[in-house]
């Protein structure tokens, strides 16, 4: 009986331990509730004020006894937050106990409401707010560590509870995205409704805008309950509508990227009396085509000036950082500082192009026969390089190699010359002979 028991206590801390365990994956996230102070009279002032808070997130309704709020954290800020998804359980909203660097969140009230946009309009047709609304909402946003993730949720918390069941989820995977000229560019972004609320199947849209230093402008806008798109739509921007439907993805494709394309996306989901964004940024990284001017240097001799031009062509974005270096016969490189830049210039496409000018004092440098000259230009899409090749004539200071050589013409001369000198007065002792045995009969 005794073992029985002991087997049956050993069992229930087994099991007690790996429940434990499946609930830990869920993070308990430190966040900041955000909200607008109100004024005298019950107006709104637009002061904001923000307190710490705590999410317990989990995937199920159980309750979690061991939810206690640290010190600095006030009781009523501490929250439960169900996800039957599991979104909020990705393990870069979870660093590992004790870590520095912690995910980013923050938790604001929300106030459902209908939305006047052609293309979201459809979903409250009827002008009736549903009791369902009559709760407590709340607007998330969350990032994980390292840009990995961008999650933005509605929750619904029945008034007075501190109990939030998320209704509905937007999340990206590409928090920051870089892309090279012309290529197709897939922007991430999904969402998720809670299959147990109201609204789910009442239908959704989405929409695709672009922002880039205080300018904004529709890319796309889609109405999933009448399966219909803006007439403002963008071209080379579409959805794949199959899995939209399916499966919650309403990522943007951009057939081509251009500069312009470089900026902020927002991806907004609507339901009926509700939406969630994310925010996406988009890079254009295109390294620079280089080129030297004059592509064959002319010969030089020492103390001599030769004027050098490199053009970095179609980068972008800016700067473009340039440096210049020429290796000698020996081998050995060597940093040019005698160089300037022109300011950039910009093409049709948006792409930029600079110039460095670069003046070679040959006096100055011990070249030998010359060498290969080399411009350097580093960007964020890459470093390119390109060499011309500098040649030197009548230097003062002939290498090893060349004073060897000139020893072995002189001898090779000094020996023709003697062989010549040789032959001829050979033939000439022979002529005279003959002509003193002819004398002599």
């Amino acid at each position: 009986m005794t073992e029985l028991s002991t087997i049956y206590k050993l069992s229930l801390i087994a099991v007690t331990c790996f429940i434990q365990a499946c609930s830990s994956s869920c993070p308990v996230l430190e966040c900041w509730f955000v909200q607008e102070k109100a004024g005298r009279g019950g107006g709104l002032t637009g002061a904001t004020t923000q307190e710490k808070s705590l999410l317990h997130i989990r995937t199920d309704g159980q309750n979690d006894e061991s939810q206690r709020a640290p010190k600095d954290i006030n009781p009523e800020r501490v929250y439960s937050v169900i996800d039957p998804a599991g979104t909020l359980c990705h393990r870069s909203l979870n660093p590992p106990r004790g870590s520095v660097t912690k995910p980013q969140c923050e938790i604001n009230p929300f106030l459902p409401q209908p939305s006047s946009l052609d293309w979201v309009s459809s979903l409250t047709e009827s002008g009736l707010s549903p009791v369902y609304l009559q709760a407590e909402w709340f607007s998330s946003a969350f990032q994980g560590l390292n840009e990995q993730l961008g999650i933005s949720t509605i929750t619904r918390s029945p008034t007075g509870s501190k109990e939030h069941s998320v209704i509905l989820s937007v999340t990206t995977k590409t928090v920051s995205v870089k892309s090279r000229l012309g290529e197709p560019v897939q922007l991430d972004c999904g969402f998720w409704i809670n299959p147990s609320s109201p609204l789910y199947g009442a239908g959704f849209a989405v929409e695709w805008r672009y922002q880039f230093r205080g300018r904004g402008r529709l890319i796309l806008a889609y109405d999933g309950k009448t399966d219909r798109l803006a007439d403002t739509q963008e071209e080379g921007a579409t959805l794949d509508f199959d899995a939209l439907h399916e499966k919650g993805n309403a990522s943007l494709l951009l057939q081509e990227a251009k500069v312009l394309h470089s900026g902020t996306y927002i991806c907004t989901v609507y339901l009926p009396h509700l939406l969630a964004q994310v925010a996406l940024d988009l890079e254009i990284e295109e390294p620079p085509s280089l080129s030297i001017h004059p592509s064959t240097l002319p010969l030089a001799v020492p103390g001599q000036t030769i004027n050098v031009q490199c053009e970095a062509s179609g980068f972008a974005p800016l700067p473009v950082e340039f440096s210049w270096e020429i290796k000698g016969a020996d081998g050995k490189s060597k940093t040019l500082d005698s160089f300037s830049v022109t300011g950039h210039r910009q093409a049709w496409d948006r792409t930029f192009s600079q110039t460095s000018r670069l003046e070679i004092d040959t006096s100055k440098l011990d070249l030998g026969r010359g060498g290969e000259l080399t411009c350097v230009a580093a960007h964020a899409g890459g470093t390119r390089r390109t060499s011309v090749t500098l040649n030197v004539i009548g230097f003062s200071s002939p290498s090893i190699e060349d004073s060897m050589a000139m020893v072995g013409v002189a001898l090779v001369l000094y020996g023709l010359i003697k062989f010549v000198s040789w032959t001829f007065t050979s033939s000439g002792s022979a002529e005279a002979d003959k002509q003193d045995k002819v004398m002599s009969l």
